[in-house]
């Protein structure tokens, strides 16, 4: 069975910012920010340091950057799907603006990743290439306009409730988080509060002052957006 986290969770990443025991370092702080603050985790991790994080770490979900489509055998270069799963990958990235790939090949990679029960997160550029997606029925789908990755420039509320809607209407089960440009936890607050299941982060957190302390306040604006969403709801109960 797929491991899929609760809505409102919260994605870190940290590409190839960092590398070795600074990876699990801040994996261990997602971590302990995960249990503070009861809020499930994604952590997407290098390849090499999967197995390390896993065993190290008990509440974050950890997804791989990506994966190939090939079974055991042949394919040196190539990820192998079944060892990720076996490193301790609970669900993988794919089609991200570093990593791009067909639709076709999308479509493959997430039959291949849902035969090994590996949530997928599939990453769009735009809306129309959100509603595509979104009909491939992936488990998440994280809709970031490739020119604001890492610019600190968030997605506007427009985009946001855009790119929601065009997911929703195809299958409302898909999870859609919010990441493009994110550095604080005001704009975490902001997305989820907009309608996202889950927000997320890597330059925003690597390139920060302290980058425990801004994992920390990302995944603590998660929990708040969630009480403040859950006050709202039960005072709509009472009217």
């Amino acid at each position: 069975m797929k491991l899929l986290p609760k809505p409102p969770f919260f994605e870190a990443g940290v590409k190839n910012y960092i590398f070795g025991d600074k990876v699990l370092e801040l994996a261990k702080a997602a971590d302990a920010a995960a249990i503070k603050y009861e809020i499930d985790t994604l952590f997407i991790t290098p390849y090499t340091e999967i197995r390390r994080v896993a065993e190290n770490t008990s509440r974050i979900i950890i997804v791989a950057p990506h994966m190939d489509i090939l079974r055991p055998g042949r394919g040196v270069a190539d990820i192998l799907p079944e060892a990720i799963k076996a490193a301790g990958a609970k669900g993988v990235m794919i089609n991200h603006c570093e990593r791009p790939l067909s639709l076709a090949a999308i479509s493959e990679t997430i039959r291949r990743a849902n035969e090994l029960e590996l949530f997928t997160f599939v990453c769009a550029d735009s809306i129309a290439e959100t509603r595509a997606v979104a009909h491939l029925h992936p488990d998440i789908i994280n809709p970031e306009p490739t020119e604001l990755i890492g610019t600190g420039a968030t997605s506007d509320a427009d985009f946001v409730l855009a790119s929601i809607k065009a997911v929703k209407d195809v299958y409302p089960d898909i999870f859609v988080e919010q990441a493009a440009g994110i550095t604080t936890g005001k704009q975490v607050y902001e997305v989820i509060m907009a309608g996202a299941d889950g927000a997320g982060a890597a330059s925003g957190i690597v390139n920060a002052k302290d980058p425990i302390a801004m994992i920390d306040e990302m995944v603590r604006n998660v929990r708040k957006a969630y009480d403040d969403i859950q006050k709202l709801k039960n005072f709509g109960s009472k009217i």
